[in-house]
């Protein structure tokens, strides 16, 4: 059974950071692409930023380049999301992604991100 299980979320002021982590069981997060989107209230959800498998070339929203770095760690089967100089449109549920040839494979339950002014 494939589960992503994020955690890292949590209340930060503007300006700050926070990382997120989604642990992977039942697939290996090297042979999939990986990604992070997110949802914020009344909106509907949008990629924030991916890693693809092997070579793991990167892509970023316009809205986060610069910002926030993707990254993942093979021994520990994790996959990262550092989010740095936090805005208030950053707040919203984060969602950890798998996708083999396109298609997805598993969804986390979401982890909360708020930002305050």
């Amino acid at each position: 059974q494939v589960q992503l299980a994020e955690s890292g979320g949590g209340l930060v002021q503007a300006g700050g950071s926070l990382r997120l982590s989604c642990a992977a069981s039942g697939i290996i997060v090297s042979l999939n692409a990986m990604a992070w989107y997110r949802q914020a209230p009344g909106k509907q959800r949008e990629l924030v930023a991916s890693i693809i498998s092997g070579g793991g070339s990167t892509r970023y929203a316009d809205s986060v380049k610069g910002r926030f770095t993707i990254s993942r760690d093979n021994d520990k089967n994790t996959v990262f999301l550092q989010m740095n100089s936090l805005k208030p449109e950053d707040t919203a549920v984060y969602y950890c992604n798998a996708k083999m040839y396109g298609r997805d494979v598993a969804w986390g339950q979401g982890t909360q991100v708020s930002v305050s002014s």
